[in-house]
């Protein structure tokens, strides 16, 4: 986008958006003090609100999901291991191998038709052969990312709990957008969320926080968390000045989610109408993967006319709505996407 270009809608993530002036406020105002000695009270409000609302004993607020996610497969993994996991996994495919790197462990990939792998494919993925690596981890993603933003009922993640537990095997959710999930379900949080061993629960998405993801799950591996957070540099110190921001975010955010699912169908209908290729099933919360042809030129042409999106392959195109695109907003990109 030039200089000299209004910017309309800025649709390539969630991450995008500012904090609005309740959060500034409260960034402003936040006690604090050393979190890496635990000191920090507004992060231990933080921390104990989501593992509440997750159905959770105890969280720990990191600087990413990445992180969270990561230092959640180190809990539960050893080396040599298979993280169990569906195809196209953030933890995969966007978090740069960094299972590999820090736990000495690799993904297992199991088919997952709109980001939803069957309890049996789950099931069957299970290694415990001395040939093979054996299976440490099962992973699930809702809502997935690259599939769409799609979600996984509840009767498939009851499913694949259960498999877990009769195969011994403990169950991470990466909930990046999983209040996303709660809110197209319609049912409470812990709902999703209080079948797993550890949850991570990203703030800066959705939830428009400008930092932060909590890991949840027992007192005892969030005390273990807390060394590999350290291990990986992520002591922030006097960071009650982000979980403040982070704690209205979760307190606010949620009820503005519905609002974002509908405008996200509304430009997802206005797309297909313009003859752009979308699998409408796929539209399930705030995000929309769309086929064009030349996708870094027509995100390039759509920039110059301020509304921002990710090409994400030679074909492939992502807009992501958030609470900072209005409906004003959205009719402005509608207007420049379809012209």
């Amino acid at each position: 986008m030039t200089e000299l270009a209004r910017l309309i809608a800025d649709l390539r993530s969630d991450t995008v958006t500012t904090p609005t002036p309740a959060m500034r406020e409260a960034m402003a105002q936040a006690p604090v003090g050393d979190d890496v000695y635990g000191e920090d009270p507004t992060v231990n409000e933080l921390q104990a609100e989501v593992a509440r609302l997750t159905g959770h004993e105890a969280g720990l607020f990191m600087p990413s999901g990445t992180m969270t996610n990561q230092v959640a497969i180190a809990l539960h993994t050893r080396r040599g291991e298979e993280v169990i996991c569906a195809e196209g996994s953030h933890i995969y495919e966007w978090e740069l191998g960094m299972m590999a790197t820090f736990s000495g462990v690799v993904p297992r990939f199991v088919p997952a038709p709109l980001g939803v792998p069957a309890p049996e494919d789950v099931r069957a993925a299970i290694r415990r052969s001395i040939h093979q690596s054996p299976s440490g981890l099962i992973s699930l993603e809702n809502t997935h990312n690259k599939a769409g933003g799609t979600v996984i009922p509840l009767d498939v993640l009851a499913g694949i709990r259960a498999v877990a537990t009769e195969e011994g095997l403990p169950l991470h959710l990466d909930g990046a957008r999983v209040v996303n999930a709660a809110v197209a379900l319609g049912v409470p949080l812990r709902d999703v969320t209080g079948m797993f061993d550890t949850v991570s629960v990203c703030l800066s998405k959705g939830l428009g926080a400008p930092v932060g993801s909590v890991l949840v799950g027992s007192a005892a591996q969030m005390r273990q968390a807390h060394r590999y957070r350290k291990m990986m540099g992520g002591g922030m110190r006097q960071a009650g000045v982000l979980a403040a921001a982070a704690l209205v975010a979760l307190r606010e955010g949620p009820a503005r989610l519905a609002e974002d699912h509908r405008r996200t169908r509304e430009l997802a209908h206005a797309l297909v109408n313009a003859g752009f290729d979308v699998n409408l099933t796929a539209v399930q919360t705030n995000i929309i993967y769309a086929t064009v042809p030349d996708a870094a030129a027509h995100a390039a042409r759509w920039s110059e006319q301020g509304v921002l999106c990710n090409a994400l392959g030679p074909d492939s195109v992502r807009f992501v709505l958030h609470h900072q695109v209005d409906d004003e907003a959205l009719a402005g990109a509608i207007r420049v996407l379809t012209a």
